[in-house]
């Protein structure tokens, strides 16, 4: 099969067939039908022509699959995701999520349009020509995501008025910037004004009270930054829609799940927000979600709605998430609801996996707009000496497993008058350096918690705006990490005694490989296990280290402005009290 999947159904066939009056195209026989209206589990038939379901019953079919008794749910959606933090680009995304029962996905992909503006989210876009998964996406709000770095584009609130009015656009991505919201600056404003008939997707992560009122009030309609069921409960109570984050660095469903009754099961749904390539391949993606939540003690019924219709009634995809006449053909099937292992996937009808593998070919998607991103201002080791103005100072602390960081006040290793990496305290250097405009941007600081004991470690990922982060023992190494990453235009990075260990580069927007899943996960393995040896701490050092350059996450982060107090919403200085 092609992996086009063009969807436009003849009516008036549609209409004959579901009558009876002519046989489907496709009958599946025998199945369990999994139906989130009724939150029933029946045996029946489910007649299929041309890509639409047309009914469920005695219908008879030009073709014939016998499902032996087989669970048929609706395709899986994934309400909120950045394919970027898969490592690979979004074809290659597909093949790998498809056989897993996932059939479409809701892209945030600010990622790259941070780095390429409009001209990633097309690239992202285009996918849709090559592989058997609907992808929509959420224009950015937030290009740049804040005036506390400097990224790679800017999007206006009239590039989002024109991309408004594409069929693939859904709405406004994550509304990060709060603090703009609530001080009503008019150019956030603007961009909110401007998507009004469409989804507001929120970021609010700790709002409340008043402040969120306003938020909300602005237009925000859900949020996926919930850790606790009580901030949950509150943005529910004041009708926000609660996405249950489920991804490789935060992980919110054991805390959220007790939040879902049978009254609200409407206003939540599951997403992943950020699936990484070891994840991916090892857990899986939605069906992962799915599984974990029935492992919790939701109903699997309920828990097939979370990633399926309730995610499309919340985005206004007609005819997406459900197994009824008129609904769009994206069928899973499982043998059990517990473990849901994909037998079977269909997409507008068409058999496009079987037993986890892929029954369709991809063509890449051409990424000459999105390559070449790399425009980084020389670095000498003088640019990365800290000069001593105190002999205490703020550290960021990493909490394992969380995105958030501690403001820490340190005691601080000084030689000469320089501020240098203390390993033996866990107290590295770190450095964030424009990549986009050679502007020579450069913001230095100290961080707790990678536990390097030697080498340093860079990434052209740092979330959001994507500038080279990188963090070491001695400035030598951390320059090496730095200059690498830029030669080859984009990568992940792991140095030591001034020699390169091991790379993986990243040619497509400095975010993603032009390399298969498979060979992307081994080489991350391989990476991780060099940094253990090396010292390290996190279980993905590199996800650890992309988000210390993020600063709508509190509390203390690094961007190529210098040292953000998130709290406070500004630069301050490393040696700057705690207030």
């Amino acid at each position: 099969m092609t992996a086009s999947m063009a969807y436009e159904p003849d009516l008036p066939e549609i209409i004959r067939a579901a009558r009876g009056e002519k046989p489907t195209d496709l009958l599946l026989t025998n199945g369990r039908i999994v139906n989130v209206f009724s939150g029933e589990i029946y045996k029946n038939d489910i007649a299929i022509h041309q890509g639409c379901i047309v009914g469920i019953g005695d219908y008879q079919g030009i073709k014939k699959v016998d499902l032996k008794g087989a669970f048929v749910t609706p395709g899986l959606i994934d309400g909120h995701m950045h394919i970027e933090s898969s490592l690979v680009d979004p074809a290659e995304f597909a093949r790998a999520v498809v056989p897993m029962g996932t059939t479409t996905v809701i892209a945030d992909p600010h990622e790259i349009a941070n780095v390429r503006g409009i001209e990633g989210i097309k690239y992202i876009l285009r996918t849709n020509k090559v592989a058997p998964l609907d992808i929509f996406a959420m224009i950015p709000s937030c290009v740049p995501a804040t005036n506390l770095e400097t990224s790679g584009a800017t999007l206006t609130a009239e590039d989002m008025i024109a991309s408004f009015t594409k069929d693939r656009v859904l709405g406004l991505g994550e509304l990060m910037d709060f603090p703009a919201v609530l001080d009503q600056d008019p150019y956030i404003l603007k961009k909110i004004q401007a998507a009004q008939m469409k989804r507001i997707d929120g970021h609010a992560p700790g709002v409340t009270g008043k402040d969120l009122q306003a938020y909300i009030a602005a237009g925000a309609s859900s949020d996926h930054e919930c850790t606790n069921v009580e901030e949950a409960r509150e943005k529910l109570r004041l009708g926000m829609y609660i996405m249950i984050r489920e991804g490789s660095v935060t992980q919110d469903m054991k805390a959220l799940i007790p939040l879902v009754s049978s009254v609200n099961l409407n206003r939540c749904f599951l997403v992943t927000d950020d699936r990484e390539p070891i994840h991916l391949l090892e857990e899986g993606h939605m069906n992962f979600l799915v599984r974990k939540a029935v492992s919790l003690g939701l109903d699997p019924v309920a828990a097939v709605s979370l990633a399926s219709k309730n995610t499309a009634e919340y985005f206004r995809l007609k005819n997406f998430g459900a197994i009824a006449p008129g609904y769009v053909a994206d069928l899973v099937v499982v043998q059990d609801l517990e473990s849901f292992s994909a037998q079977m996937v269909f997409k507008r009808g068409v058999l496009v996996a079987r037993e986890g593998k892929p029954l369709f070919q991809i063509s890449k998607v051409d990424a000459l707009s999105v390559s070449n991103t790399v425009d980084m201002k020389p670095l000498s080791p003088a640019d990365l000496a800290i000069e001593a103005r105190g002999d205490q100072g703020r550290v960021i602390g990493v909490l394992p497993g969380k995105i958030i960081t501690e403001k820490l006040w340190l005691q601080l290793r000084i030689e000469n008058d320089q501020v240098l990496s203390d390993p033996s305290r866990d107290i590295l250097k770190l450095c964030v350096i424009e990549r986009h405009h050679a502007s020579g941007n450069l913001g230095l600081g100290l961080v707790r918690g990678l536990g390097l004991k030697k080498g340093a470690i860079g990434s052209s990922v740092a979330h959001d705006s994507h500038n080279i982060i990188a963090a070491g023992v001695t400035d030598s190494d951390i320059l090496l990490a730095v200059n690498e990453i830029a030669r080859i235009g984009g990568a992940l990075v792991v140095v030591a005694d001034g020699e390169v260990l091991s790379r993986l580069p990243l040619p497509i927007a400095g975010l993603m490989s032009d390399q298969p899943l498979p060979w992307v996960k081994d080489r991350l393995k391989e990476m991780y296990r060099i940094v253990k040896e090396l010292g390290g701490v996190p279980e993905d050092p590199f996800m650890a280290l992309s988000f210390l350059a993020l600063p709508v996450i509190p509390e203390l982060k690094l961007t190529d402005k210098g040292l953000v107090d998130v709290a406070a919403f500004r630069i301050t200085s490393l040696f700057e009290p705690l207030g």
